[in-house]
């Protein structure tokens, strides 16, 4: 993974904002997607960026979604788990919940039908991975869009095993433990695709820190700390068969355009980002719920070869950073970890979160934002 020796580079987090909901069905599909990924890597490219993807548009825009048809041993099913409507925020800020929920503002789908839900599956048989020609698709179409960008400075996105598994009622395994390694087993077949093709691999994780909310709180700290590590073992056994300089590790907070009061801090829930297998950790840091937590890093030493891409744009408002804010964004963390150890990046994907006019011209404030912190950092 390239560091920034000779500027601070600039990246996203995966979903990039765009109108376009293509049918999979459609006979013209795969015309259509390559036009899409093709037009996602140029814009990329005029913006300014330097570790870009495809858009996530190969998923169809859908981070959890797109595993659906990847995975055996799951069937369709209605499920009475109440975690999806629980939690802190949802009871104090439930007036507020139910108008979103109604309106449809907790996320920005305007060609999305409203009315489905999250899929819900009961886990029946041995979980096994069967996407391979579907993730193949996707390295070929981003292959052929990518041209003359090096593959090394390219990143395709997966899931975690703790965000696939909440949408996964056990019916066959003997514990969730089983259960949580058996989508681990399974999904590191994408994940070593990913990487033998030359690609970064970014692994999103949004439901580690957004469970607190949910089930951490009345848990109690250690208790969650442990839930989560165990899921981030598994992952890391996943991950065996990936050079560590090939990871990103996307870990959020849900980025839902809710209140976020009960979110984890920052500080109680580091060191189970950094147990995770990655180069490179990617995180929410410049919206307002979370940007005063860059001093955390005053206390956490960032182990050695690692590397941060804090978020300096955010998804969670239509106001257009300056880049002079991105700037000083980028220097509190230089100055925390050192220059060479930080990558600016965004909060969450901007798909589905952001208009694609209020996306884009975020992810032009954070070049030029880098480019001010490059200055004023001595690098050129």
């Amino acid at each position: 993974m390239r560091r920034s020796s000779e500027k601070i580079l600039t990246t996203h987090v995966g979903s990039l904002p765009d109108f376009v909901v293509l049918d999979p069905d459609a006979p013209d599909h795969d015309v259509k997607l390559a036009a899409l990924v093709a037009d996602a890597v140029k814009r990329q490219r005029e913006v300014g960026l330097d570790i870009i993807n495809e858009g996530e548009f190969t998923k169809h825009g859908d981070w959890l979604r797109y595993a659906e048809g990847r995975l055996t041993g799951c069937e369709p099913r209605q499920v009475s788990s109440t975690v999806f409507t629980q939690g802190r925020d949802r009871e104090e800020f439930a007036a507020f919940y139910k108008y979103a929920t109604e309106r449809g503002t907790l996320f920005y789908r305007p060609n999305e039908d409203l009315s489905r839900g999250a899929s819900f599956f009961a886990c029946t048989g041995p979980i096994t991975y069967r996407g391979q020609d579907a993730m193949q698709r996707e390295i070929d179409t981003f292959r052929a869009a990518l041209g003359g960008h090096p593959s090394q400075d390219a990143f395709l996105t997966t899931t975690a095993p703790a965000s696939l598994e909440p949408y996964r009622k056990n019916e066959f395994y003997k514990s969730d433990e089983e259960l949580v390694y058996a989508i681990a087993e399974a999904m590191r077949t994408e994940y070593e695709m990913i990487a033998r093709a030359g690609f970064l691999l970014q692994v999103d994780d949004a439901w580690i820190p957004a469970l607190w909310d949910r089930i951490g709180i009345q848990m109690g700290l250690a208790a969650f700390k442990a839930y989560c590590l165990m899921r981030v073992e598994a992952l890391n056994h996943a991950l065996s068969g990936v050079p560590e300089e090939q990871i990103r590790y996307h870990f959020c907070w849900g980025s839902w355009h809710g209140p976020h009061v009960y979110d984890i801090p920052m500080r109680d829930i580091v060191d189970v980002m950094l147990r995770v297998k990655a180069q490179c950790y990617l995180f929410e840091a410049a919206n307002p719920r979370h940007e005063h937590e860059y001093v955390v890093w005053a206390a956490v030493k960032l182990p050695p070869g690692k590397i941060i891409a804090p978020g300096m744009v955010t998804h969670s408002t239509d106001v257009v950073e300056h880049p002079e804010l991105v700037s000083q964004r980028i220097q509190r963390f230089a100055q925390l970890v050192g220059k060479e150890n930080v990558m600016a990046g965004a909060d969450c994907g901007f798909g589905r979160r952001s208009h694609p006019q209020i996306g884009w011209a975020k992810l032009k404030a954070l070049v030029e934002g880098a480019a001010l912190a490059s200055k004023a950092l001595k690098y050129a």
